[in-house]
């Protein structure tokens, strides 16, 4: 998992430029230590509001709060957020997002007038209940000290256990609704921040002179959305990434160059987003809801995509098909992710966002079930893009 580009930087070479990589790395750890210093206050402060909840340390989720292996350098950068001070907050959440499919299930099952459907909803949803009843009762446990760390770690297996049986029921019954409804009618849930629940592309992408990348997303995360896609390709982390991250706005990365985007989408509402851009003098363009709100040049010119890389949903990459840090995880909804090798026409953009019977799909990506590979409790439910604008 170690970062190739450390890797290579630190393999055989002259004397100065291994004198310049220890320069770096020393550098780096001074503001990696700089940026502890800043945070203990607000550990204090988290510590003191916390009190008996923040001490127990079984409170975070798989895979939160865990260091990083080796030196892999984070491109992005890191925004802090402790796991413990959210983990109440991402529970019900998580609650939330099974309630909104089994509410998705139940118009499916109104429709389709099936007995076994409704009663595997009810049974869901009772044991939903429950669960929701075991999470307040262990929150005030832990207020009142009640509970040893021995008994602490049985509930949190009790509700972890509790969470994976109910997403694999509900999506088990969700299968039943993919053979009546068309391949690319549906969307790409992420409920919470995490650095395992992600989407991965079954294909690569060629290499590429120009593109269009468009999508439709949700989200009303802040700070910033995340990351709702990625791709890496060998010795290059950020060959192609869209990424919002902190108080930034969203960004565009294109062999770690950068081109700010004039995206407004952090409403919680569906929005479709275009990114067009060609080798040739870096020229870009950008468009919100069929309308182009910005452009430029000088975006990574004369730089052809590379091919034979790993295109991810929903995470950043600091190692090819790897690397996730939570705090730039996508919180929010994606559906029809699309990419073309060639720049789109304002004509043609405007159709994909207006529903148009003439829209293209994607002549390098399409979206489509079977193209997408999801892991980590990412969810896929049907979702009709024009349903919004009718």
């Amino acid at each position: 998992d170690g970062d190739v580009c450390a890797a290579s930087a630190l393999g055989t070479g002259s004397a100065e430029e291994l004198k310049g990589t220890v320069l770096q790395l020393r550098e780096t750890v001074l503001q990696q230590k700089e940026t502890i210093m800043n945070q203990k206050e607000t550990i204090r402060e988290l510590t003191a509001k916390l009190g008996r909840c923040e001490s127990q340390s079984v409170l975070e989720l798989p895979g939160e709060g865990k260091g990083r292996k080796g030196f892999s350098k984070n491109t992005m950068g890191d925004l802090s957020r402790p796991a413990a001070a959210e983990t109440l907050s991402q529970l019900g959440q998580t609650l939330q997002s099974l309630k909104t499919r089994l509410e998705n299930l139940e118009q499916f099952s109104r429709m389709n007038s099936s007995s076994q459907t409704n009663n595997l909803k009810d049974i869901l949803q009772n044991k939903i209940d429950d669960l929701e009843k075991q999470v307040l009762s262990r929150v005030n446990s832990l207020e009142e000290g009640k509970l040893s760390p021995r008994n602490e770690s049985e509930e949190r297996g009790k509700i972890e256990s509790t969470l994976t049986s109910l997403h694999q029921r509900i999506s088990d019954l969700e299968k039943g609704q993919k053979d009546n409804r068309p391949p690319d009618r549906f969307q790409l849930t992420f409920p919470l921040r995490t650095n395992y629940m992600y989407a991965k592309v079954k294909k690569s992408l060629p290499e590429m002179y120009a593109f269009s990348i468009c999508m439709w997303i949700k989200s009303s995360a802040s700070p910033g959305m995340g990351t709702p896609f990625s791709y890496a390709v060998p010795g290059q982390a950020n060959e192609l990434v869209l990424i919002e991250w902190g108080n930034n706005p969203m960004e565009i990365l294109i062999n770690d160059k950068v081109a700010k985007l004039p995206f407004a989408i952090n409403d919680g509402k569906w929005h479709h987003i275009c990114v067009t851009w060609t080798t040739r003098d870096g020229v870009w363009e950008a468009y919100q809801d069929g309308t182009q709100t910005g452009n430029g040049e000088n975006l990574a010119p004369y730089h052809p995509i590379k091919p034979q890389g790993v295109l991810v949903l929903g995470q950043e990459q600091d190692t090819l098909g790897g690397g996730f840090d939570a705090t730039q995880a996508f919180l929010g909804e994606l559906a029809h992710f699309n990419v073309w090798d060639r720049k789109l026409s304002p004509g043609e953009v405007y159709g994909l966002a207006t529903c148009s019977s003439k829209a293209l799909a994607g002549n390098v990506i399409a979206w489509a079930e079977a193209n997408i590979d999801i892991y980590g409790g990412a969810t896929k439910w049907t979702f009709e893009a024009c349903r919004q604008l009718n």
